[in-house]
């Protein structure tokens, strides 16, 4: 049984998460931590939400609301949101964590420690009307690399390089619109990237499992050179800044550490949080002179969060000197559209995931997601698409098969798993090409391959039907009744199967299409096991209300009137 540690990109505080944020992070790690204690294994999966830094202050100030008490709110409604898309985190924590506050002070004084932090004096915007220095995302501009019209003063969303909030063009105010800027002196902490370059490098060359997504982002920033990063700003709201020894540091009075300093540490304290409201230890999960030698750390994240996660964390963890647990896999997600466009909440276009869940359960959002998500190129959500999907996967090819053959069995086997009867060569060959599917999905899942992997569980949902119609027991039935019966329970055995594939992926209908059939494991299968034979004869069975319910198109008219549609693409 291996050990495995799996973080997903912490959400911002700043409002529900879009399905985007969804499909990127929190979803395909989900996934995958439910497919591995399927298998065994001890798994731990943190999370949190990323509370400091400018979204978190211009959210607040916009809701009318001190910044402590907002983010007391959000985070409950985002937790709220995690639980009911059934996202089976051991620990939500929360980046404003005491614990947090307490590593992030611990890593600078290791980092300053080590020569790798050093006071230097920055040239940094002023608004004049707002009587404040202007933090990174308070500032935004043309971005000078692609000419994108938005860009915020830490990175472009459009070409997605690093900036700084003077690298902009036409730069304003993003607390007030204000023009009236001005560069002026302050005082900050910057941690010497530059003499961690060839440390990072060799860490990221050892890192052989990382798919070409992130590795790329990584080098390329590598190869653009790596520069100086300061990890302060002038914010009221964050993990304040201190001396090496823990007291006030002169010149750093009302300053706090960049949010992208702190965020990732609260991988770390949301672990410690866990381990201390369970009574067991943190140090064994990210201390490798304490035990976390043996555990494999998984992260998952969007492709705008790779940069931070492949240079500024490692150099904090490397820099430290310390022995930390570095990530030994790094699965990066491309962005979900909306149509042609990008999700909006101001112009009424596209979903999030509280609104999501008003029109249809999780699962079926959880399975388009998945199936279909932006795993190695930027997709597009469209509801066509959505319908198409639900009505052909879910409603089809899965849910009328569990239908069919449990009413069936209530109908003309007394609602029992029927007994007599052998299997012949028609079953032989189902459970060798069940055998191959299985093994099919597995190495699709194993390798974060998650279409892939959904797709060759439909594959096997589909050579369920494709054995029914050959088999026919209703047709048999009235001819030879033994022969019909084999045919039954082959598909009630089938049912059990699929449920225990679509656990990972769909949670709730997996336990639901289990209960039919009176089975409650849904651990995932070996394709060795004896697939076709395993519900003691004579069990009951039940036929469940309707699993998947299609979708109409009205229903497709009335969500893209209220949400946006093919509008988007313009």
């Amino acid at each position: 049984m291996a050990r495995i540690l799996i973080t997903s990109a912490l959400p911002y505080i700043n409002g529900i998460k879009h399905l985007g944020n969804l499909a990127g992070s929190m979803l395909p790690a989900d996934v995958w931590a439910r497919f591995k204690r399927a298998q065994g294994h001890e798994v731990l999966y943190i999370c949190a939400t990323d509370e400091h830094g400018t979204p978190a202050e211009l959210a607040a100030a916009a809701a009318g609301q001190d910044v402590r008490t907002y983010c007391d709110e959000q985070h409950q409604i985002q937790k709220a949101a995690g639980e009911a898309f059934d996202l089976s985190y051991d620990w939500f924590g929360r980046s404003s964590s005491a614990a947090n506050q307490r590593l992030t002070q611990h890593f600078a004084a290791a980092l300053e420690a080590n020569g790798l932090i050093e006071e230097r004096v920055d040239r940094m915007i002023y608004s004049i009307d707002d009587a404040r220095f202007l933090p990174d995302r308070y500032v935004e501009g043309i971005c000078p690399h692609c000419a994108y019209p938005s860009a915020r003063g830490d990175q472009c969303d459009n070409c997605g390089r690093l900036l700084d909030p003077t690298d902009l063009i036409a730069p304003y105010s993003a607390v007030s619109g204000s023009r009236n800027l001005e560069v002026r002196d302050t005082r900050h902490l910057y941690l010497l990237q530059t003499k961690l370059a060839d440390r990072i490098r060799d860490w990221i060359d050892s890192r052989i499992d990382w798919q070409t997504l992130a590795r790329s982002i990584a080098l390329k920033h590598l190869d653009e050179g790596l520069i100086d990063r300061g990890i302060t700003r002038d914010l009221k709201w964050g993990v304040p800044v201190v001396g090496p020894d823990g007291g006030p540091r002169p010149g750093m009075e009302g300053k706090v550490f960049y949010v992208w300093f702190d965020a990732p540490i609260e991988y770390i304290a949301a672990t410690e949080e866990w381990a201390e409201a369970n009574g067991l230890s943190w140090r064994d999960w990210w201390r490798t002179d304490e035990g976390a030698e043996d555990v494999r750390y998984v992260q998952f994240m969007g492709k705008d969060n790779v940069a931070f996660h492949t240079v500024s964390f490692p150099a904090t963890i490397l820099g430290s000197g310390e022995p930390w647990k570095t990530v030994d896999t790094l699965k990066a997600f491309n962005w979900l559209n909306w149509y042609g466009g990008k999700f909006s909440t101001s112009q009424k276009r596209g979903v999030f995931m509280d609104q999501a869940l008003e029109l249809l359960p999780a699962d079926y959002w959880r399975w388009r997601l998945t199936a279909y998500g932006p795993e190695h190129a930027d997709s597009a959500f469209t509801w066509e698409d959505f319908q198409a999907s639900t009505n052909k996967d879910l409603a089809d090819v899965l849910g009328n098969f569990v239908n069919r053959i449990v009413k069936f069995t209530e109908s003309r086997f007394d609602g029992v798993v029927p007994d007599g009867g052998e299997p012949g060569l028609v079953e032989a060959q189902l459970e060798t090409d069940l055998a191959a599917g299985i093994a099919e999905a597995t190495a699709q899942l194993e390798a974060m391959e998650f279409r892939k992997a959904a797709q060759a569980i439909r594959a096997v949902w589909v050579l369920g039907n494709e054995y029914l119609q050959v088999a026919a027991p209703w047709t048999a039935f009235k001819t030879d009744p033994v022969r019909a019966a084999v045919g039954v329970r082959t598909g009630l055995n089938l049912v059990a199967l699929f449920a225990r594939l679509a656990a990972p992926i769909m949670p709730s209908s997996a336990a639901k299409i289990a209960a039919t059939v009176g089975e409650t494991d849904l651990s995932w299968p070996l394709a060795s096991d004896d697939l076709l034979d395993r519900l003691p004869r004579g069990q009951a069975v039940a036929a469940a209300e309707v699993l998947f319910r299609k979708i109409e198109d009205a229903q497709v008219a009335e969500w893209a009137e209220r949400f946006g549609g093919r509008e988007a693409e313009v």
